[in-house]
C-alpha cells in the first residue's frame, strides 16, 4: 500500500486495522495516519481498541446527528441485558461526578440541563467578555515579552481560559492553577490503556474537585451573585431546580471542557501557523481573515479527535451492522481531513471555502463553549503574533497521547 506507515497495518479485505495509539510515530504525527486510513480504509474496526471507528465527513457528522445512537445506553437497557461489566470501586467518585455531565447523558435530562446553561454562552453574550480576554492576554504578554523566550502553554495558553471560565461560572480566579491539576488528572481517564495508577488519580481529583464545588453552591445559595452558577442554582426549569449533583457535574464538565480544548487549540494553532511559513500579517489582516485563518487552524489541528457513541438499537452504517449495546467511535480530526471534502486537505489553506470543520461536534452535544472558545481563539491568536514580532519554534514540540484531547506537552518559542 502506498503512503502507509510501517507502524500501520490496514487489512482492506476485513476492514481491520492494528495501530498502537501510544506509539510516539502516531501521535506525534496522527493526521498522516488518518491521511492513510481515507486512502485505504476509512471506516475500519481497530483491533487493539476492540471498536469500529468512522473517519468520513459525512458518516462522521452523520452519527453525530443520529438519535438512534447516544452518549449512554444504560437509560433503555441494563448493564446485565448488555453484558457490561459492574462500575469500578475504585473510581466511584470519578463515576459520579460524570453521573450527570452534559457530554454524557441524553434528552430529557440533557435539554433540561443544556437550556439553563446554554445563555451563558451564546455568542452575544460571550462577546461582551472581549476586553477582559485582551487585557488578561495583553497582561501575560507583558510578563514574557521583554525575555525573548516563553513556554506558550505554562506562561499563556493554560491561563487564559481556565480564568475566563471560572470568572464566568463564579469561582475565585486565584483556583486557576488547582482547577487545572484536577483537570489534568480527570482527563487521565480519556487516555488510550491508562493504568490504574491513572484511574486513582482522577477519582481522587474528582472527589476533591466536587467537594470544592458544593462548598461554593453553598455560598451562592445563602448569598447569589451575578454568575453562571448562581444562575444554575436558583434558575428553575419546568418547576425543576437542579438538584446538587446535577449542579457539580454540570461545573465540573464546564471547568474542564470549557478550557482544556482550547488551551490546547491555542497551542496547536500557534504550531500549525509558524510551521506553515504563513505571514501573520495576511493570516490576521482583518477580522474575516483571522476568523478564516482560526478556522482553518481548527481543521487541520483539532484539540478533540475522538467522541464515543452507543447503537441505541440495531442499526446498519457503512454495510457494518450494530446491535443495542455497541459501542462506535467517531474521528472527529481524521473528518476534518476527509479528501472528499476538503482539496489537499493535510495542507493549511486559510482561503478555504469548503465544508465546516467538526471540531466541536454537532448535533445536541455540539460543545456549548463553542462561542467562547471561538472568540478566545480571534483574539489571542492576532495578538501573539503582533506582540511578538519575528515568533519562531525553538525546539520540537513534544505531543500528549492521543485521544479524547489531543495537544502539545509544550511548545517552546523564541523571537
Amino acid at each position: 500500500m502506498k503512503n502507509v506507515p510501517d507502524f500501520l497495518r490496514i487489512d482492506t479485505n476485513t476492514r481491520s486495522v492494528s495501530l498502537d495509539a501510544r506509539n510516539p510515530a502516531f501521535y506525534s504525527d496522527p493526521n498522516a495516519v488518518y491521511a492513510a486510513l481515507h486512502a485505504h480504509c476509512p471506516t475500519f474496526y481497530w483491533e487493539e481498541q476492540k471498536q469500529w471507528f468512522f473517519t468520513g465527513y459525512d458518516h462522521v457528522n452523520a452519527l453525530l446527528r443520529d438519535r438512534r445512537f447516544g452518549r449512554q445506553i444504560l437509560h433503555v437497557a441494563t448493564r446485565e441485558e448488555l453484558g457490561l461489566p459492574q462500575p469500578l470501586e475504585h473510581v466511584r467518585h470519578f463515576d459520579a461526578a460524570e453521573r450527570h455531565s452534559l457530554l454524557e447523558i441524553e434528552p430529557p435530562e440533557h435539554t433540561r440541563l443544556r437550556t439553563l446553561v446554554n445563555r451563558a454562552f451564546v455568542s452575544r453574550h460571550v462577546e461582551k467578555m472581549k476586553p477582559e480576554i485582551e487585557a488578561l492576554a495583553n497582561g501575560l504578554i507583558d510578563r514574557f515579552e521583554k525575555d525573548g523566550k516563553a513556554e506558550l502553554l505554562s506562561s499563556f495558553a493554560d491561563i487564559i481560559p481556565v480564568t475566563m471560565i471560572a470568572r464566568m461560572i463564579g469561582i475565585p480566579e486565584e483556583m486557576g492553577p488547582q482547577l487545572l491539576k484536577w483537570s489534568h488528572a480527570y482527563v487521565g481517564m480519556y487516555m488510550f490503556k491508562r493504568t490504574r495508577d491513572d484511574e486513582l488519580a482522577a477519582d481522587i481529583a474528582a472527589q476533591e474537585f466536587a467537594d470544592y464545588v458544593r462548598s461554593v453552591i453553598a455560598e451562592r445559595r445563602a448569598e447569589p451573585k451575578d454568575d453562571l452558577l448562581s444562575h444554575m442554582i436558583h434558575t428553575e426549569h419546568k418547576g425543576q431546580y437542579l438538584t446538587d449533583d446535577e449542579l457539580i457535574s454540570t461545573t465540573i464538565v464546564l471547568l474542564n471542557a470549557g478550557h482544556e480544548a482550547t488551551v490546547h487549540q491555542i497551542g496547536n494553532s500557534v504550531r500549525v501557523i509558524l510551521e506553515s511559513g504563513s505571514d501573520p500579517a495576511l493570516l490576521f489582516h482583518d477580522e474575516k481573515s483571522t476568523e478564516r485563518t482560526v478556522e482553518e487552524t481548527l481543521r487541520i489541528g483539532a484539540p478533540v479527535h475522538i467522541f464515543q457513541r452507543w447503537a441505541l438499537e440495531t442499526v446498519e452504517i457503512d454495510g457494518i451492522t450494530f446491535k443495542r449495546g455497541d459501542k462506535v467511535s467517531l474521528i472527529l480530526a481524521a473528518a476534518n481531513l476527509d479528501p472528499q471534502k476538503f482539496t489537499n486537505p493535510l495542507t493549511f489553506k486559510p482561503d478555504r471555502a469548503e465544508a465546516p470543520n467538526l471540531s466541536f461536534g454537532a448535533g445536541i452535544h455540539f460543545c456549548i463553549g463553542a462561542p467562547l472558545a471561538r472568540l478566545e481563539l480571534n483574539i489571542v491568536l492576532p495578538l501573539l503574533f503582533k506582540r511578538l514580532p519575528g515568533l519562531r519554534i525553538a525546539e520540537r514540540p513534544t505531543v500528549k497521547d492521543v485521544y479524547h484531547f489531543y495537544g502539545l506537552e509544550q511548545l517552546d518559542l523564541v523571537w
